[in-house]
Protein backbone atom coordinates (compact mmCIF):
# COMPACT_ATOMS: atom_id res chain seq x y z
CA UNK A 1 0.00 0.00 0.00
CA UNK A 2 1.33 3.44 -0.93
CA UNK A 3 1.96 5.64 2.15
CA UNK A 4 -0.55 8.48 2.43
CA UNK A 5 2.21 11.09 2.58
CA UNK A 6 3.49 10.04 -0.87
CA UNK A 7 -0.02 10.37 -2.31
CA UNK A 8 -0.32 13.94 -1.02
CA UNK A 9 3.19 14.84 -2.22
CA UNK A 10 2.23 13.68 -5.72
CA UNK A 11 -1.01 15.68 -5.47
CA UNK A 12 0.99 18.74 -4.43
CA UNK A 13 3.49 18.44 -7.29
CA UNK A 14 0.79 17.81 -9.92
CA UNK A 15 -1.53 20.55 -8.60
CA UNK A 16 1.27 23.11 -8.45
CA UNK A 17 2.40 22.21 -11.99
CA UNK A 18 -1.19 22.58 -13.25
CA UNK A 19 -1.53 25.92 -11.45
CA UNK A 20 1.68 27.29 -12.97
CA UNK A 21 0.99 26.08 -16.51
CA UNK A 22 -2.64 27.21 -16.48
CA UNK A 23 -1.57 30.65 -15.21
CA UNK A 24 0.88 30.87 -18.10
CA UNK A 25 -1.83 30.07 -20.68
CA UNK A 26 -4.28 32.45 -18.99
CA UNK A 27 -1.81 35.35 -19.04
CA UNK A 28 -0.77 34.75 -22.66
CA UNK A 29 -4.39 34.62 -23.85
CA UNK A 30 -5.33 37.74 -21.88
CA UNK A 31 -2.35 39.59 -23.33
CA UNK A 32 -3.36 38.61 -26.88
CA UNK A 33 -6.95 39.70 -26.30
CA UNK A 34 -5.69 43.05 -25.01
CA UNK A 35 -3.57 43.58 -28.11
CA UNK A 36 -6.38 42.50 -30.42
CA UNK A 37 -8.81 44.94 -28.76
CA UNK A 38 -6.30 47.76 -29.15
CA UNK A 39 -5.47 48.18 -25.46
CA UNK A 40 -2.20 50.17 -25.19
CA UNK A 41 0.91 48.06 -24.67
CA UNK A 42 1.89 49.85 -21.46
CA UNK A 43 -1.48 49.02 -19.83
CA UNK A 44 -1.07 45.36 -20.80
CA UNK A 45 2.46 45.35 -19.39
CA UNK A 46 1.67 46.85 -16.00
CA UNK A 47 -1.60 44.99 -15.48
CA UNK A 48 -2.08 41.68 -17.33
CA UNK A 49 1.56 40.58 -17.37
CA UNK A 50 2.26 41.82 -13.83
CA UNK A 51 -0.80 40.05 -12.44
CA UNK A 52 -0.14 36.93 -14.52
CA UNK A 53 3.29 36.18 -13.05
CA UNK A 54 1.83 36.36 -9.53
CA UNK A 55 -1.45 34.59 -10.31
CA UNK A 56 -0.38 31.33 -8.57
CA UNK A 57 0.36 33.19 -5.31
CA UNK A 58 -2.87 35.19 -5.56
CA UNK A 59 -5.31 32.36 -6.26
CA UNK A 60 -3.70 29.88 -3.85
CA UNK A 61 -3.78 32.56 -1.12
CA UNK A 62 -7.52 33.10 -1.59
CA UNK A 63 -8.10 29.35 -1.29
CA UNK A 64 -5.89 29.19 1.81
CA UNK A 65 -7.96 31.82 3.61
CA UNK A 66 -11.20 30.11 2.55
CA UNK A 67 -9.85 26.80 3.90
CA UNK A 68 -9.05 28.35 7.29
CA UNK A 69 -5.28 28.13 6.74
CA UNK A 70 -4.45 31.84 6.34
CA UNK A 71 -0.93 31.35 7.71
CA UNK A 72 -0.13 29.81 4.31
CA UNK A 73 -0.70 33.26 2.74
CA UNK A 74 2.00 35.15 4.62
CA UNK A 75 4.34 32.17 4.30
CA UNK A 76 3.80 32.04 0.54
CA UNK A 77 4.27 35.80 0.04
CA UNK A 78 7.34 36.17 2.25
CA UNK A 79 8.86 32.91 1.04
CA UNK A 80 8.27 33.76 -2.63
CA UNK A 81 9.74 37.25 -2.25
CA UNK A 82 12.88 35.90 -0.56
CA UNK A 83 13.16 33.15 -3.20
CA UNK A 84 12.73 35.71 -6.01
CA UNK A 85 15.69 37.73 -4.76
CA UNK A 86 18.12 35.07 -3.55
CA UNK A 87 17.18 31.98 -5.59
CA UNK A 88 15.98 33.50 -8.88
CA UNK A 89 18.55 36.29 -9.18
CA UNK A 90 21.31 34.03 -7.89
CA UNK A 91 20.52 31.25 -10.37
CA UNK A 92 20.15 33.64 -13.33
CA UNK A 93 23.43 35.41 -12.46
CA UNK A 94 25.27 32.07 -12.43
CA UNK A 95 23.58 30.93 -15.65
CA UNK A 96 24.26 34.22 -17.48
CA UNK A 97 27.68 34.86 -15.82
CA UNK A 98 26.45 38.41 -15.13
CA UNK A 99 23.12 40.27 -15.01
CA UNK A 100 23.15 43.82 -16.32
CA UNK A 101 20.40 46.37 -16.88
CA UNK A 102 20.25 49.90 -18.28
CA UNK A 103 16.77 50.60 -16.94
CA UNK A 104 16.65 53.40 -14.36
CA UNK A 105 14.69 52.24 -11.32
CA UNK A 106 16.06 54.50 -8.59
CA UNK A 107 13.36 57.21 -8.77
CA UNK A 108 10.11 55.20 -8.57
CA UNK A 109 10.48 51.42 -8.74
CA UNK A 110 13.07 50.85 -6.02
CA UNK A 111 11.42 53.11 -3.40
CA UNK A 112 8.07 51.36 -3.95
CA UNK A 113 9.82 47.97 -3.92
CA UNK A 114 11.35 48.63 -0.48
CA UNK A 115 8.13 50.23 0.75
CA UNK A 116 6.33 46.99 -0.12
CA UNK A 117 8.73 45.01 2.10
CA UNK A 118 8.31 47.53 4.93
CA UNK A 119 4.55 47.23 4.46
CA UNK A 120 4.72 43.51 5.29
CA UNK A 121 6.89 44.21 8.34
CA UNK A 122 4.47 46.84 9.69
CA UNK A 123 1.15 45.05 9.10
CA UNK A 124 2.48 41.66 10.26
CA UNK A 125 4.01 42.98 13.48
CA UNK A 126 0.89 42.44 15.63
CA UNK A 127 0.30 38.92 14.30
CA UNK A 128 -2.76 39.65 12.14
CA UNK A 129 -3.47 41.44 8.85
CA UNK A 130 -7.02 42.80 8.61
CA UNK A 131 -9.02 44.10 5.66
CA UNK A 132 -8.16 47.75 6.39
CA UNK A 133 -4.45 47.01 6.23
CA UNK A 134 -5.10 44.95 3.10
CA UNK A 135 -6.90 47.93 1.60
CA UNK A 136 -3.72 49.98 2.03
CA UNK A 137 -1.85 47.24 0.17
CA UNK A 138 -4.29 47.34 -2.74
CA UNK A 139 -3.92 51.13 -2.82
CA UNK A 140 -0.14 50.63 -2.87
CA UNK A 141 -0.18 48.33 -5.90
CA UNK A 142 -2.61 50.66 -7.69
CA UNK A 143 -0.16 53.52 -7.10
CA UNK A 144 2.68 51.45 -8.52
CA UNK A 145 0.61 50.51 -11.59
CA UNK A 146 -0.10 54.21 -12.16
CA UNK A 147 3.58 55.20 -11.96
CA UNK A 148 4.65 52.21 -14.05
CA UNK A 149 2.03 53.09 -16.64
CA UNK A 150 3.28 56.66 -16.95
CA UNK A 151 6.85 55.42 -17.27
CA UNK A 152 5.94 52.74 -19.82
CA UNK A 153 3.91 55.20 -21.91
CA UNK A 154 7.03 57.29 -22.49
CA UNK A 155 8.89 54.33 -23.97
CA UNK A 156 6.01 52.54 -25.71
CA UNK A 157 6.25 54.41 -29.02
CA UNK A 158 9.36 52.45 -30.00
CA UNK A 159 7.38 49.22 -29.76
CA UNK A 160 4.43 50.24 -31.97
CA UNK A 161 5.70 48.54 -35.15
CA UNK A 162 6.22 45.25 -33.33
CA UNK A 163 2.76 45.53 -31.79
CA UNK A 164 1.09 46.17 -35.17
CA UNK A 165 2.70 43.09 -36.71
CA UNK A 166 1.72 41.04 -33.68
CA UNK A 167 -1.88 42.19 -33.99
CA UNK A 168 -1.94 40.96 -37.60
CA UNK A 169 -0.93 37.50 -36.39
CA UNK A 170 -3.61 37.60 -33.70
CA UNK A 171 -6.34 38.23 -36.26
CA UNK A 172 -5.66 34.77 -37.66
CA UNK A 173 -6.30 33.11 -34.30
CA UNK A 174 -9.51 34.99 -33.45
CA UNK A 175 -10.88 36.31 -30.17
CA UNK A 176 -13.21 33.35 -29.59
CA UNK A 177 -10.29 30.94 -29.36
CA UNK A 178 -8.46 33.16 -26.84
CA UNK A 179 -11.58 33.53 -24.69
CA UNK A 180 -11.91 29.74 -24.76
CA UNK A 181 -8.29 29.42 -23.59
CA UNK A 182 -9.03 31.84 -20.73
CA UNK A 183 -12.12 29.87 -19.73
CA UNK A 184 -10.37 26.49 -19.73
CA UNK A 185 -7.14 27.74 -18.12
CA UNK A 186 -9.21 29.57 -15.49
CA UNK A 187 -10.87 26.28 -14.57
CA UNK A 188 -7.47 24.58 -14.22
CA UNK A 189 -6.15 27.51 -12.15
CA UNK A 190 -9.11 26.97 -9.82
CA UNK A 191 -8.44 23.23 -9.52
CA UNK A 192 -4.66 23.65 -9.25
CA UNK A 193 -4.95 26.21 -6.45
CA UNK A 194 -7.57 24.19 -4.59
CA UNK A 195 -5.50 21.00 -4.51
CA UNK A 196 -2.21 22.80 -3.89
CA UNK A 197 -3.64 24.29 -0.69
CA UNK A 198 -5.39 21.04 0.29
CA UNK A 199 -2.18 19.02 -0.14
CA UNK A 200 -0.16 21.53 1.92
CA UNK A 201 -2.68 21.24 4.76
CA UNK A 202 -2.60 17.42 4.62
CA UNK A 203 1.21 17.14 4.35
CA UNK A 204 1.74 19.54 7.26
CA UNK A 205 -0.71 17.54 9.39
CA UNK A 206 0.90 14.16 8.56
CA UNK A 207 4.47 15.40 9.14
CA UNK A 208 3.44 17.60 12.07
CA UNK A 209 5.11 20.57 10.40
CA UNK A 210 3.65 24.07 10.58
CA UNK A 211 1.76 25.00 7.40
CA UNK A 212 3.71 28.23 7.06
CA UNK A 213 6.99 26.26 6.91
CA UNK A 214 5.80 24.34 3.84
CA UNK A 215 4.48 27.61 2.39
CA UNK A 216 7.87 29.28 2.99
CA UNK A 217 9.71 26.47 1.23
CA UNK A 218 7.92 24.16 -1.23
CA UNK A 219 5.03 26.46 -2.16
CA UNK A 220 7.24 29.56 -2.31
CA UNK A 221 9.83 27.89 -4.54
CA UNK A 222 7.11 26.42 -6.75
CA UNK A 223 5.31 29.72 -7.25
CA UNK A 224 8.65 31.45 -7.98
CA UNK A 225 9.29 29.12 -10.92
CA UNK A 226 7.70 31.52 -13.46
CA UNK A 227 10.17 34.24 -12.45
CA UNK A 228 13.06 31.76 -12.67
CA UNK A 229 11.99 30.52 -16.11
CA UNK A 230 11.51 34.08 -17.39
CA UNK A 231 14.95 35.07 -16.08
CA UNK A 232 16.80 32.10 -17.60
CA UNK A 233 14.91 32.40 -20.90
CA UNK A 234 15.78 36.10 -21.07
CA UNK A 235 19.42 35.27 -20.29
CA UNK A 236 19.53 32.87 -23.23
CA UNK A 237 18.33 35.70 -25.47
CA UNK A 238 21.00 38.04 -24.11
CA UNK A 239 18.58 40.04 -21.95
CA UNK A 240 19.32 38.73 -18.47
CA UNK A 241 18.74 42.20 -17.03
CA UNK A 242 15.00 41.52 -17.40
CA UNK A 243 15.32 39.39 -14.26
CA UNK A 244 15.87 42.54 -12.17
CA UNK A 245 12.60 44.09 -13.26
CA UNK A 246 10.72 40.80 -13.13
CA UNK A 247 11.71 40.19 -9.50
CA UNK A 248 10.99 43.80 -8.56
CA UNK A 249 7.50 43.82 -10.08
CA UNK A 250 6.61 40.39 -8.73
CA UNK A 251 7.67 41.25 -5.17
CA UNK A 252 5.71 44.51 -5.20
CA UNK A 253 2.59 42.72 -6.42
CA UNK A 254 2.98 39.87 -3.91
CA UNK A 255 3.45 42.23 -0.96
CA UNK A 256 0.65 44.64 -1.76
CA UNK A 257 -1.91 42.83 -3.92
CA UNK A 258 -1.72 39.20 -2.76
CA UNK A 259 -1.85 40.12 0.93
CA UNK A 260 -4.40 42.86 0.20
CA UNK A 261 -6.84 40.71 -1.76
CA UNK A 262 -6.48 37.71 0.58
CA UNK A 263 -7.21 39.90 3.63
CA UNK A 264 -10.50 40.94 2.01
CA UNK A 265 -11.57 37.29 2.13
CA UNK A 266 -10.67 36.96 5.82
CA UNK A 267 -8.25 38.16 8.48
CA UNK A 268 -4.77 36.75 7.95
CA UNK A 269 -2.93 35.11 10.85
CA UNK A 270 0.82 35.72 11.04
CA UNK A 271 2.68 33.11 13.15
CA UNK A 272 5.08 34.53 15.75
CA UNK A 273 8.06 32.78 14.11
CA UNK A 274 7.34 34.66 10.89
CA UNK A 275 7.37 38.01 12.69
CA UNK A 276 10.64 37.33 14.49
CA UNK A 277 12.58 35.61 11.69
CA UNK A 278 11.32 35.38 8.10
CA UNK A 279 9.86 38.90 7.82
CA UNK A 280 13.11 40.51 9.12
CA UNK A 281 15.03 38.30 6.66
CA UNK A 282 12.84 39.69 3.87
CA UNK A 283 13.76 43.24 4.92
CA UNK A 284 17.43 42.23 4.89
CA UNK A 285 17.40 40.64 1.44
CA UNK A 286 15.35 43.57 0.08
CA UNK A 287 18.12 45.89 1.28
CA UNK A 288 20.61 43.54 -0.37
CA UNK A 289 18.67 43.89 -3.63
CA UNK A 290 18.74 47.69 -3.28
CA UNK A 291 22.51 47.73 -2.85
CA UNK A 292 22.99 45.21 -5.67
CA UNK A 293 21.01 47.22 -8.21
CA UNK A 294 22.97 50.42 -7.55
CA UNK A 295 25.64 49.48 -10.13
CA UNK A 296 22.94 47.86 -12.32
CA UNK A 297 24.65 44.47 -12.40
CA UNK A 298 24.98 41.19 -10.52
CA UNK A 299 28.10 39.08 -11.06
CA UNK A 300 28.43 35.31 -10.97
CA UNK A 301 30.20 35.52 -7.60
CA UNK A 302 27.41 37.61 -6.13
CA UNK A 303 24.97 35.06 -7.57
CA UNK A 304 26.79 32.27 -5.74
CA UNK A 305 26.56 34.27 -2.50
CA UNK A 306 22.83 34.75 -3.08
CA UNK A 307 22.29 31.00 -3.51
CA UNK A 308 24.37 30.19 -0.44
CA UNK A 309 22.35 32.73 1.55
CA UNK A 310 19.14 31.05 0.37
CA UNK A 311 20.45 27.62 1.38
CA UNK A 312 21.31 29.06 4.81
CA UNK A 313 17.82 30.54 5.12
CA UNK A 314 16.16 27.22 4.21
CA UNK A 315 18.35 25.48 6.76
CA UNK A 316 17.13 27.88 9.44
CA UNK A 317 13.50 27.49 8.37
CA UNK A 318 13.72 23.72 8.85
CA UNK A 319 15.93 24.16 11.97
CA UNK A 320 18.71 22.01 10.50
CA UNK A 321 21.32 24.06 12.37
Amino acid sequence: MIPLILVWIVVFVVALAVLLKASDYFTEAAEKIGLRLGIPAFIIGVTIVAVGTSLPELISSIFAVSAGASEIVIGNVVGSNIANILLVLGAVAIFAKKIETKYEMIEVDLPIFFASALFIFIVAFDGVINMWEGGIGILGVATYFAFAGISARKSSSAQEKAIKSEKKELRKEGLLFQFLVILISGLFIFLGAKYTVSSVIQISAILNIAKEVIALSAVAIGTSLPELVVGITAARKGNAGMAFGNVLGSNIFNSFAVLGVASMVGTLVVPAAMVTFSVPVLIGVSLLYLFTIQDKQLTIWEGIIFLLAYALYMGKVFMLF
